[in-house]
């Protein structure tokens, strides 16, 4: 019988599965990913933009942890420079911020974007020009494999609102349902992941479906 992860390309199967690891923040989980990414042959520049994104979602010390990690197994070192790097560039990132945002909510776009302005307003303007516009519009990844990673990492850190969001942008930005259901197996297979966020998980999920 045919696992769910196979629904999944090999490639991108052990990119979801070290974003998965990136949440967890489980060093040796870390390593051993890092290894099966080399032996698959995934893109260093996939790798460079997962790590890159999960500032945004899993925060500054596991994502620093992740890229460390990955710099020491991989030997691969860091670029001399990154266009992304210049503020001058605000202005773009706000416009193509606002574009791939709507790909990903779809009709709840102005829904999302209310909700946040409600929070605080900077929090909207970050969320659209850092978030979007800044890292995940970069052209290193291609946003079907963004959301899948994030897919993975939402639920590992049980965070159902933006899971149940995410589960929906993946759809949007061209995943299959077997995708993503790959993605969840992943999740569930994850070392030190508590059965219960995999519930939670697989119950929002089965809410979309």
């Amino acid at each position: 019988m045919m696992a769910k992860q196979d629904n999944l390309d090999l490639q991108t199967r052990d990119l979801v599965r070290f974003a998965a690891a990136v949440a967890q923040g489980y060093e040796p989980e870390l390593r051993e990913r890092v290894t099966d990414l080399r032996l698959s042959q995934v893109p260093p520049q996939w790798v460079e933009e997962l790590l890159l994104q999960s500032l945004l979602m899993v925060g500054y010390p596991r994502a620093l942890i992740a890229f460390t990690v990955w710099r020491k197994v991989s030997e691969l070192p860091a670029p001399a420079s990154d266009p992304d790097q210049e503020y001058s560039r605000a202005p773009e990132w706000a416009r193509r911020g606002e574009e791939l945002c709507g790909v990903v909510y779809g009709e709840n776009y102005r829904k999302l974007r209310d909700s946040v302005q409600a929070l605080h307003p900077a929090v909207d303007a970050w969320m659209v020009t850092e978030g979007y516009g800044r890292t995940l519009a970069r052209p290193g990844l291609d946003l079907r494999r963004r959301e899948l990673c994030t897919v993975a990492q939402t639920a590992v850190l049980e965070a159902p609102r933006q899971l149940h969001s995410h589960l929906r942008g993946a759809l949007n930005a061209g995943a299959t349902p077997e995708e993503v259901e790959a993605t969840l197996d992943v999740v569930a297979r994850a070392p030190t992941v508590h059965a219960d966020r995999v519930k939670t998980a697989r119950l929002l999920w089965k809410e979309l479906k």
